[in-house]
């Protein structure tokens, strides 16, 4: 196969930030590598002058700043997120810290076509703080999941987790960091599985090779990654 045939069939994706971008990074490693079979298209940040940019931009990918402070409402913002998403035709859009709640109407428009990652064994711990919450449980386990976009919060159906043990020594710090780096195997992955086709959203459920997933997703343990 040509290098042009090659890249026409790669998957576009639009990554939408509000911080640092450290998903980001390792979706970015993933293209550099020949692993991942995508294009990154655009980076689009709510929030001016974070890390998450200056990582797009090193890697020669558009970025556009589109500030939720300058929309009047919820609503107002996400037409014009979505107008912007639509001008790069993605087959895929990835939240990877992207801190918005985002409207019905949005998450309907890119239902089965928007992934997001969340730093705990969902459906356990949606919202924030997930991992002092996960300690002051006493949770013997935490971890980090990959699902599909829905209208209810952390709440669409989970596609990959990665389970990490919960120690006697742990902060909220130690945990987060342990988590954060198996977010940067299973994101990937997760984008990967959908970009070969191997990953979709069925009647409100994963499939990925063609089997329903059980509640929980795929599971991986973080001593097997």
């Amino acid at each position: 196969m040509s290098q042009a045939a090659s890249q026409a069939i790669k998957l576009r994706v639009v990554v939408l930030i509000s911080g640092s971008g450290s998903n980001l990074q390792a979706l970015i490693d993933g293209v550099d590598s020949g692993d991942l079979p995508i294009e990154i298209a655009a980076v689009i940040s709510n929030r001016p002058e974070v890390m998450g940019l200056t990582r797009a931009s090193k890697a020669g990918i558009p970025t556009l700043v589109l500030d939720h402070k300058n929309f009047a409402s919820r609503e107002a913002f996400d037409i014009e997120l979505m107008r912007t998403i639509d001008a790069y035709t993605p087959g895929l859009v990835v939240l990877a810290g992207f801190m918005r709640i985002l409207t019905p109407a949005f998450t309907e428009h890119y239902l089965g076509r928007m992934l997001n990652i969340h730093p705990s064994l969902l459906p356990k711990f949606q919202g924030l703080h997930t991992h002092q919450r996960a300690i002051d449980a006493g949770e013997t386990h935490h971890g980090v999941s990959v699902h599909f976009v829905t209208a209810e919060l952390d709440g669409g159906p989970v596609i990959v987790q990665a389970r990490v043990p919960v120690l006697p020594t742990d902060d909220a710090g130690l945990l987060a960091k342990r988590v954060q780096k198996q977010e940067h195997v299973i994101y990937p992955l997760a984008v990967k599985w959908f970009a070969e086709g191997k990953l979709k959203m069925t009647n409100g459920k994963t499939e990925l090779n063609g089997e329903l997933l059980a509640e929980n997703g795929y599971q991986i343990e973080a001593n097997d990654i």
